[in-house]
């Protein structure tokens, strides 16, 4: 219970910082993943946030009727006033498969046929579809979603598979596959295979519908980052990666300075830890090998404890966001032509000094009022250590 709460106070936490989209998944089994259903979890996170979209990241079709899904997510959509993006994948846990009986095999196909099905549910088509593994009859949606277009989005790893896919529909992607050093190095060549799928089915992609996934840990400075996260990374990587997924090429760390070093410190490492200077730097990395992108979504952890949490993703609100949204070039060019054309200003130093001169007792004063903090945010204030001592009332 006090999980469930920590992760809706963290959206809430989110959408007051400005963060732009809030995305969570489905798993049923492993012991370390806990939201078995996205769709309530972001009911309620709608309840205690304004502006945030709200994201399944993802819903794994295969698990589902078609037409289940279309009805909630439509209702999520109503519920959440029109903030809803809809994110599916096959299943990443062949554990929640197997749970489930259905044939890895599979699960590809039927995410396909499923994407398909629901498109033409939430166009407001009355289908009756007859398929090895749900049947419709004279179906359709007695609501449509609140948007217009609700957005679409398919995970996608280090296989064609998910491009693929989102070519096929002409929807978004999700790479998640990006927190791996092979996911990151196929990025290049990812969006060429929805391209190409778009192309052969008369549909259109385009890269500001493309989300990468990055993780990272931000503090002050590196040794402080580094501190805060290196127990946590340590018992994820050995007691999730390596122990519970057995992921293929994972191996467990010996110490956390190790797990913190080949996480982030080494060629190839494809997380952030560090300062928010160190995160920019990667994020231009990753646009730069990427070819472009439209969205970075952030991982969320637990390397580190709630409160440090926190604070990481209020630094990258506060100082990563701006830079690398450009919200920052307007202000600095701004600051630029000011220190850097004094001439056009001084005139407006000539005239407070002017009426000072013109008033005796500010004269007068002027000898004692020669602090450089008096009015020091005024581009105006005159240079009083250079007014004559031999200033006189008229």
């Amino acid at each position: 219970m006090l999980q469930f709460r920590r992760d809706l106070d963290l959206v809430e936490h989110l959408d007051k910082l400005g963060y732009d989209e809030f995305w969570c998944g489905e798993h049923h089994s492993s012991g370390w993943e806990m939201i078995g259903s996205p769709e309530m979890f972001l009911a309620a996170a709608g309840e205690r946030s304004r502006r945030i979209k709200l994201a399944t990241g993802v819903v794994s079709l295969p698990y589902h009727h078609p037409f289940n899904v279309a009805q909630r997510m439509v209702q999520l959509d109503y519920m959440t006033g029109g903030r809803v993006i809809f994110g599916s994948g096959p299943g990443a846990l062949a554990s929640d498969a197997h749970t489930l009986g259905i044939d890895p095999m599979l699960l590809r196909d039927r995410q396909d046929e499923a994407i398909g099905v629901i498109r033409r549910l939430m166009r407001g088509e009355r289908l009756t579809v007859k398929s090895d593994w749900f049947t419709l009859q004279d179906a359709a949606l007695q609501l449509l979603p609140l948007q217009e277009d609700m957005p679409f989005a398919v995970a996608s790893q280090i296989s064609p598979s998910g491009m693929t896919l989102a070519g096929k529909h002409g929807i978004g992607i999700i790479s998640i596959g990006s927190l791996s050093e092979e996911g990151l190095n196929a990025l290049p060549t990812q969006w060429g295979f929805a391209e190409a799928a778009a192309a052969e089915h008369g549909q259109t992609v385009d890269r500001k519908n493309w989300r990468v996934l990055m993780s990272w840990h931000i503090a002050e400075t590196r040794e402080q980052a580094r501190a805060e996260a290196r127990e946590g990374l340590l018992r994820h990587h050995n007691e999730y990666i390596t122990a519970t997924l057995q992921r293929p090429g994972a191996r467990p760390y010996k110490t956390a300075d190790e797990a913190v070093d080949k996480t982030a410190f080494v060629p190839g490492a494809v997380a952030t830890i560090g300062t928010p200077d160190d995160l920019v730097e990667r994020i231009k990395s990753v646009l730069e090998i990427s070819g472009g992108f439209g969205t970075v979504v952030g991982f969320v952890h637990d390397w580190a404890n709630p409160e440090n949490t926190r604070r990481s993703w209020d630094m990258v609100a506060r100082y990563v966001v701006p830079e690398i949204n450009g919200y920052l070039a307007g202000l600095r060019t701004s600051r630029e032509f000011v220190a850097s054309n004094r001439e056009y200003f001084n005139r407006a130093r000539e005239a407070v000094m002017a009426k000072i001169t013109e008033n005796s007792a500010a004269a007068a004063a002027l000898k004692v009022t020669k602090s450089p903090l008096l009015a020091a945010s005024a581009g105006n204030v005159p240079d009083l250590n250079q007014a004559s001592d031999g200033v006189a009332p008229r």
